[in-house]
């Protein structure tokens, strides 16, 4: 039994939603039609290189529905009859998803959260996206759901920010983290592997940071190169800048992260899985999720450790 209360080597997000909800939850994808301070030329133009949100959206998702039809839609979508799941989180994942007026964000959020199947809002933005008066009415929103941000800082690395075309700096993110959790929403964060100019002993040094966040959970992403993204263009030109990260060396390097991550924080996931049809390159030539957490389990029984077990306090 390990300090997250079960005997998986990792503190298990399926398991800690099972602890705390009774069962598992099925997250549901939404598009509410947001943009990016990064795409209208708030801060700049053309969004992040390597975004292209419809290698993610299932089908049912599409701005011109209603929330409620898409939460409908969704659970069609998902219907398994031999499991049913003990609820539903209204994910708004699409963009920016705290990037409007205060009265439209009530609006989308409070129809989501009416419907009787949802028990939880997750809320996908970056960080410069997040205003007091919303931070005061999430904190408020929590009181009656299960509310988590989804906070992207995808690098630790400024210079790898501003060659990505986030638009925001390592610090605005560590601000965002630490205002939402002041006010006791749940934050997880994004971090991506192998994007350019960056190398693994990078991402190992940065767990320094990391570890000293206020996070409840993280997901990890190897980068994937989208199919029509400014950073194709980028990789076609300069493939020597980009670490590619082979599986069996990811899978290697996933366990040294996660030896050395804070066993208080959640992993909810440990890779990315797009279509293949919109990946420019062969990637893990179809290795599909499972069997990724299946091996980073193996290679972590391997070596008879756990995450948090290197852990530099």
């Amino acid at each position: 039994m390990y300090p997250w209360g079960d005997e998986r080597r990792f503190n298990s997000y399926n398991r800690f939603l099972k602890r705390r909800f009774g069962g598992r939850i099925q997250k549901l994808t939404l598009d509410a039609g947001f943009s990016c301070p990064n795409r209208d030329g708030t801060v700049s133009i053309g969004g992040c290189t390597y975004c292209r949100n419809d290698a993610f959206n299932p089908t049912y998702c599409n701005p011109s529905k209603s929330i409620r039809q898409q939460i409908d839609e969704g659970i069609r979508f998902h219907h398994r009859p031999s499991v049913e799941p003990a609820g539903y989180f209204a994910y708004f994942q699409a963009f920016s998803n705290t990037y409007a007026p205060l009265s439209r964000l009530r609006e989308l959020y409070e129809e989501a959260a009416a419907h009787p199947r949802v028990r939880g809002l997750i809320i996908a933005t970056r960080p410069d996206c997040l205003e007091e008066p919303l931070l005061e009415y999430l904190q408020e929103l929590q009181e009656r759901l299960y509310v988590t941000l989804e906070i992207g800082m995808e690098s630790c690395c400024d210079e790898t920010l501003r060659r990505i075309n986030r638009g925001h700096d390592v610090a605005c993110a560590v601000r965002a983290i630490e205002q939402a959790a002041a006010h006791h929403i749940p934050v997880c964060t994004h971090l991506i592997f192998g994007l350019p100019g960056e190398r693994p002993e990078h991402w190992l040094e940065d767990l320094a940071l990391i570890n000293r966040l206020p996070l409840q959970s993280i997901k990890f992403h190897q980068l994937q190169i989208i199919r029509d993204t400014v950073m194709e263009a980028e990789y076609r030109q300069h493939p020597d800048d980009f670490f590619a990260l082979p599986f069996d060396t990811y899978v290697s390097f996933i366990a040294d992260y996660v030896e050395r991550l804070s066993p208080d924080i959640v992993i909810e996931r440990f890779a990315a899985e797009v279509p293949p049809r919109f990946l420019c390159t062969t990637g893990w030539g179809g290795i599909r999720y499972d069997q990724v957490v299946c091996a980073i389990e193996r290679e972590l029984a391997s070596r008879e450790s756990w995450q948090g077990r290197f852990q530099k306090f």
